[in-house]
């Protein structure tokens, strides 16, 4: 019996509708679905089209919109270990577990691979070896589905994401996922919606009060001779490099491109935004435990608004967007090292600074955009929190992944699970001056201060009204510091570790932690 015409059409157009059932490239096999809380499932189908979800018990239905977009939300899941498929539509996606999921971003420090660093760091390279049967990876490349941790997947994989995430599932016991979207030498500025930015009100103010001082036109006019000179410097470079290259022979260096001029609140090059949408918004809706960020070397690339600033708008703008409420949003502190440790022998603090005595000079200020105590501000936003580096080792790519990613997981533990101990080194909290004394009191004392290398506790700055600073001698009394000096009868004002680096800075926590730079005054 033949078929009509009509009905033939009509299956023809049925069979078109369900093939159009798309899934959002976070939807594949090996997935981790983030436990206690509502988890979206979303794609697109044709309009109208109706869609079912299932998944441990659970059946979720939606109808694609005029767009054909469609979501639904599963029910809060329970952390389970045990492989399950999700079922959407037709489609089957297998091995699916239930547990925590972390977001990794970031500059080069985020997003250089295992590989990169195993010859310098044994811990990560016998971690690489290992599979990790609840530890599940998806890189940022185009086309990449989630993956089992092996020694064959490990490598490939970002070395701090990677060291943060195997030690946490194993102290967690439960499935963990890590998404990783991160491009090295990159700003924070390419890190945030456009939307993101121009709605934060603290840029906005930013900009307006920098902008009366920046000399836009000088410094246009200075990039034309620059690039004129750049562009000369490349036309002798390129026929040499050419000849070395046919030649097998190694390149002569090339000349430096000078960066572009901005216009105050805009990019000095780049598109604000640009590595949010290729990198971070489609993740944006998956549901997550919280995200790690290692970023700063390359400052903002917006004029005229700094690192603090444009991190708030940027942590708050993720949050909104994934409407999650306040996840935990945790970060390197930067510069990377520049103290010493409390304990050498622990394998995260083996390549600390080691200890050195006092300078005979007085630092200089340390940069008031890049420094262990610009970075500290960004703890100011809600549920944001400082990865303390200064004792892990320095450098722009420091080596000790392992111990980076060790530190992580001891603040994640503590602000996110409410497990562990301390996480952060004291922080000033307050002080008085006291005749020829200052009292120095503290937050995040752990189990109580403590000075460690060299025979004294030292690094502490002490200065009358004259402005003018000397060492200090110091003592500890439990969770205080008294400081004062033959030289300042009349004390004002103290600082501690002031400087880009401060190897010869020792105030700790009995937990191990390092004191973080302050000054209590404002010159």
């Amino acid at each position: 019996m033949k078929l009509s015409f009509a009905f033939c059409s009509v299956l023809l157009l049925a069979s078109a509708l369900h093939a159009e059932v798309k899934l959002s490239k976070v939807f594949t096999p090996h997935m981790v679905l983030q436990r206690g809380m509502a988890v979206p499932v979303w794609g697109s189908a044709a309009p109208g089209e109706k869609v079912t979800v299932d998944f441990a018990g659970q059946s979720k239905t939606a109808t694609a919109d005029a767009k054909g977009a469609w979501s639904v939300k599963l029910d809060a899941l329970k952390a389970s270990a045990e492989p399950r498929t999700l079922t959407i539509g037709s489609q089957k996606i297998d091995d699916v577990l239930v547990g925590d999921v972390w977001i990794g971003s970031g500059q080069s420090n985020m997003d250089m691979v295992v590989t990169s660093y195993t010859a310098g760091d044994p811990v990560l390279a016998e971690a690489a070896k290992q599979t990790y049967p609840q530890l599940r990876l998806l890189r940022k490349e185009a086309g990449a589905t989630w993956e089992l941790s092996t020694p064959e997947t490990n490598p490939k994989f970002s070395a701090l994401l990677f060291s943060f995430g195997f030690p946490l599932q194993k102290e967690l016991g439960v499935p963990v996922g890590l998404m990783v979207g991160a491009v090295g030498g990159t700003p924070s500025g390419f890190w945030l919606s456009e939307e993101m930015y121009r709605s934060d009100a603290a840029s906005a103010a930013a900009v307006k009060a920098f902008a009366p001082t920046y000399k836009y036109d000088e410094l246009v006019a200075k990039y034309a001779v620059d690039k004129a000179k750049y562009d000369a410097e490349f036309a002798t470079w390129k026929p040499l490099a050419d000849a070395a290259r046919k030649e097998g022979k190694p390149l002569p260096p090339a000349p430096r491109a000078p960066q572009g001029v901005g216009k105050a609140g805009e990019t000095n090059s780049g598109k604000v935004g640009q590595l949010f949408e290729a990198y971070i918004r489609p993740y944006v809706g998956y549901a997550i435990k919280g995200v790690l960020w290692d970023q700063g070397e390359s400052r903002t690339n917006i004029v005229g608004v700094d690192q603090v600033t444009l991190m708030g708008a940027l942590i708050g703008g993720w949050r909104k967007a994934w409407g999650q409420g306040d996840f935990p949003f945790l970060y390197v502190q930067k510069p990377s090292g520049g103290g010493c440790a409390f304990d050498y022998s622990q394998p995260m603090n083996r390549l600390a600074e080691k200890f050195a005595p006092l300078p005979k000079t007085i630092p200089n200020n340390p940069d008031a955009q890049y420094s262990h105590v610009a970075f500290e501000q960004i703890m100011k936003y809600p549920n944001t929190h400082m990865v303390i580096s200064s004792d892990l080792g320095n450098g722009i790519h420091p080596p000790n992944k392992s111990g980076y990613g060790a530190r992580a997981v001891q603040v994640a533990l503590a602000v996110a699970y409410d497990k562990g101990t301390e996480y952060l080194g004291p922080q000033l909290a307050s002080h008085s001056v006291q005749g020829d004394k200052v009292m120095l009191t503290f937050k995040h004392t752990g189990k109580g201060l403590a000075f460690k290398n060299g025979d004294k506790l030292q690094g502490f700055m002490i200065a009358g009204a004259d402005k003018k600073f000397f060492w200090a001698d110091a003592r500890v009394d439990w969770a205080s510091v008294f400081v004062s000096s033959k030289d300042v009868p009349n004390p004002v004002a103290v600082r501690y570790a002031w400087s880009s680096a401060f190897p010869w800075a020792n105030l700790f926590n009995q937990d191990g932690l390092p004191a973080q730079p302050f000054r209590t005054d404002t010159w």
